[in-house]
């Protein structure tokens, strides 16, 4: 199996669209706040072979003031491949809250994993 790479083609209608090249079994899923989003699929692309499309609508609940992070992340590894931010409301010049909101996110999975670690080799 090789290295899934996720490729942003476009947001469409509430919906990020993308391609999946690299490792076409991979599974994507999309986190936010620590949770799953519903309604991602992957369907292989005609005539380009080993690449999928992926589309991920993006619910109401994210649409919400400030600045929110969808990570991208591949299913069991929970290696992340992408990240969707979603400035809403005034914006400031030079924002560096979505940065700030995906490393609080990819601190939170990093915690997550160091905790499984630690129980797993003094356990």
């Amino acid at each position: 199996m090789g290295e899934a790479v996720l490729t942003k083609a476009r947001i469409r209608a509430g919906v990020w669209e993308g391609v999946l090249t690299g490792a076409p079994e991979a599974k994507v899923e999309a986190v936010f706040l620590g949770a799953a989003l519903p309604g991602v699929t992957q369907e292989p692309i005609p005539d380009r072979p080993g690449e999928m499309a992926v589309r991920v609508p993006i619910p109401p609940e994210v649409l919400t003031e400030g600045v929110q992070t969808v990570l991208l992340r591949e299913a069991g590894s929970g290696r992340t491949l992408d990240h969707v931010t979603i400035v809403t409301g005034v914006p400031l010049e030079q924002d560096i809250r979505g940065e700030i909101d995906l490393l609080r996110a990819e601190l939170d999975m990093l915690k997550r994993a160091f905790r499984r670690h630690c129980l797993e080799t003094t356990g």
